[in-house]
């Protein structure tokens, strides 16, 4: 049974303030559409999986870049609220903080989001980011965050890598951990492989553990020199999936971080995922639990 990690988990990347409006339907041009329900949260893969990971239990701190203007204080003052280190965090005068307008529609269980791009990643040396990179039990990146981890030099880190969205120049040779959707491995390696064979694809490239999400259909385990096994979902009640992978991603690697072996901790962050739905936002629903070791 993997050895419970002691230490800070550093989430790297994009954090965003959204505004999500739920409607029955999409919005015509030029109509009125009334809401059933209005909410302003943080957001952002990243952001969202480090309070998760609060939640469940785990220390936790979130290095990213935020403007100086008030979208960027409120992104701040939530994660703090949730026990969220932001030591690491750059406020930049000269970039404005990543935000989002989002309509979830009721009747399709879908969303469209207009966004303002979150600025790059990137942190000066000397910075508190390094000292945080240093001593961290694990270090989770999503898109954004991984260039500036990779080039921060990864050797010896823990990393978990989200990869639901394309991360350009990446390969996961020496990731720890490495949780893609089942999309994005059949867009690397073919549509017609098998789950378990596309998991096997990645850990020929050199991932350690592999944990591929496929929404309603569960996720695939697979850890180097096993075999692959099915992780089945968690019936939901849904109001909105929005942030139910960042949140699968924080919860997993909590759960990981804490012990528990990678298909007990899959099935963990699976529960904790489908819990999330029941709230418009991808936070406020969000459980907080302990995660109990499985006995030996």
């Amino acid at each position: 049974m993997p050895q419970p990690s002691t230490g800070t988990l550093l989430f790297v990347g994009c954090a965003t303030l959204d505004s999500i409006a739920l409607v029955q339907d999409y919005p015509a041009a030029d109509s009125r559409t009334v809401a059933s329900d209005f909410a302003t949260a943080g957001g952002g893969p990243a952001a969202t999986a480090a309070v998760a990971a609060a939640r469940a239990g785990a220390r936790t701190a979130f290095a990213g870049v935020l403007g100086t203007d008030e979208e960027g204080d409120r992104i701040v003052a939530g994660l703090e609220a949730e026990g969220v280190d932001t030591s690491a965090v750059i406020r930049d005068a000269g970039v404005k903080t990543g935000a989002s307008v989002i309509v979830v529609s009721r009747a399709t269980e879908s969303r469209a989001i207009v966004t303002r791009p979150v600025p790059p990643v990137s942190f000066p040396a000397g910075s508190r980011f390094a000292e945080l990179l240093a001593s961290a039990a694990w270090v989770h990146v999503d898109h954004l965050g991984w260039n500036a981890v990779a080039g921060a030099g990864a050797d010896g880190l823990k990393i978990s890598v989200d990869a639901g969205n394309p991360i350009p120049s990446f390969s996961p040779r020496g990731v720890a951990l490495y949780v893609p959707t089942i999309e994005r491995l059949r867009a690397e390696y073919g549509e017609d492989l098998s789950p378990g064979d596309l998991l096997g694809k990645a850990v020929d490239d050199g991932a350690s553990a592999v944990v591929a999400t496929a929404g309603s259909e569960g996720a695939w385990v697979l850890e180097r020199g096993g075999e692959s096994v099915h992780v089945p979902a968690t019936p939901a009640t849904i109001v909105s999936t929005l942030g139910a992978g960042d949140v699968y991603h924080g919860a997993l690697l909590a759960a990981v971080a804490a012990g528990l072996p990678l298909v007990d901790a899959a099935a963990f962050a699976g529960r904790t995922a489908a819990a999330s739905c029941a709230g418009l936002d991808g936070r406020s629903m969000i459980p907080r639990q302990t995660i109990s070791p499985v006995p030996a």
